[in-house]
């Protein structure tokens, strides 16, 4: 699946970016905010793409999108399905100089979209820990609501919101 906006395009992770997702993952903001993946080296950006991002596709019928200005990409923006969440939630991050231009505002709409019209959901989820006051602030934007405090596995306390059609 393909999604293009005013400004961006969407596409499907693939091998080839590699690159970028190993320049994204490992970024400060990343690890503060998402956490580390474990991702050290190109080859195992590669592996992570292969056995996480794409296999989300086929598994879940769902998964994030590489966020492209022109065809730069700056960011990923989708829905993730967690193992402690009953339902997909939106998940999203940009390279750090994309940040504050409203882009994820934009990737988040379309995702949205296709969300509740193409997949048929009712209700997404999103999470972001405490501390993350611009993805709070992006997320009720989007129009979600924050329902709750939880623990994340890592033992991060979140904040959990939701998105009802």
């Amino acid at each position: 699946m393909h999604i293009k906006t005013e400004r961006l395009s969407l596409r499907p992770v693939s091998e080839a970016d590699a690159p970028f997702l190993f320049e994204l993952m490992t970024s400060d903001s990343w690890i503060k905010n998402i956490g580390d993946r474990g991702i050290k080296t190109l080859d195992d950006a590669r592996s992570y793409a292969t056995n996480n991002l794409m296999k989300s596709y086929t598994t879940n019928g769902y998964g994030l999108y590489v966020v492209c200005l022109e065809a730069t990409p700056i960011g990923l923006c989708g829905l993730v399905k967690r193992d402690y969440l009953p339902l997909p939630d939106l998940g999203f991050a940009l390279l750090d100089e994309y940040v504050g231009k409203g882009y994820i505002q934009e990737s988040g709409r379309a995702i949205l979209d296709v969300a509740f019209s193409e997949l048929k959901f009712e209700k997404i989820l999103a999470i972001t820990s405490e501390e993350n006051s611009p993805s709070q602030s992006t997320l009720t934007k989007l129009g979600f609501q924050n329902k709750d405090t939880m623990e994340s596995p890592e033992g991060l306390k979140m904040l959990l919101f939701e998105k009802v059609k």
